[in-house]
């Protein structure tokens, strides 16, 4: 009938920190009761130590007063027991509930940020990055490298250069030393003209044979 007509609506439960609260103060009570049950038993004690030999009921009275003090506080021990289990439970399911809530709160915020990346353009953006390092390398090997205006030079044929000018140091050397005599200066002057040379033979023959056919005629 409750339902059909709407009833009471249910009571909506504890929050962990209003039941943890409640435990806590049921710990103070049950503590606080349990330290008034040890100075009654220590109470007891002394009066059945104080009757032990005087009055014997009393002191038996005494002691049973002090098993059911006793038997009170053994109760107190198991309940506060189990309270504490019981807060230290709430205490843990708190800490995990702001827990959870915290991961959530922040896996919604990385989501946000998620959505306004796109893996595509992240891989792309390093591809980018690669590249223009790349290039700063190279052009860094390039700037360092000594400018050699693009000639290459051949190792072997500056060898052979520097043997040859090692050789001609050698040969100079050589002709400062063997050399003992100067050669003569050359004149100034142009020497005087040579005597004519004797007539040939053939010259010679060709005059005697005009000489004779001058005799003859």
């Amino acid at each position: 009938m409750w339902k059909i007509f709407g009833g009471k609506s249910k009571e909506q439960p504890p929050t962990t920190q209003e039941a943890i609260q409640k435990l806590r103060s049921t710990e103070e009570m049950l503590t606080k009761k349990s330290e008034f049950l040890e100075k009654k038993i220590d109470g007891e004690v002394q009066t059945a130590r104080k009757f032990a030999s005087k009055n014997k009921r009393a002191a038996l009275m005494a002691l049973k007063r002090k098993k059911r003090l006793e038997k009170q506080l053994q109760q107190i021990d198991g309940t506060l027991s189990t309270i504490e289990f019981q807060r230290e439970a709430l205490e843990n399911a708190n800490t995990n509930t702001e827990v959870l809530k915290n991961m959530s709160y922040a896996a919604k915020a990385l989501k946000s940020a998620h959505q306004q990346l796109d893996v595509e353009d992240v891989h792309e953006m390093m591809d980018d990055i690669q590249e223009q390092t790349e290039l700063a390398d190279e052009i860094s090997r390039a700037i360092s490298e000594p400018a050699g205006f693009g000639m290459e030079v051949d190792e072997d044929e500056l060898l052979n250069e520097l043997e040859e000018l090692e050789q001609e140091g050698l040969d100079e050397q050589l002709l400062e030393v063997g050399g003992t005599s100067s050669l003569p200066a050359v004149p100034e002057t142009e020497p005087p003209a040579a005597p004519a040379r004797a007539k040939t033979k053939a010259a010679a023959e060709e005059d005697d044979l005009r000489d004779l056919e001058a005799w003859a005629s």
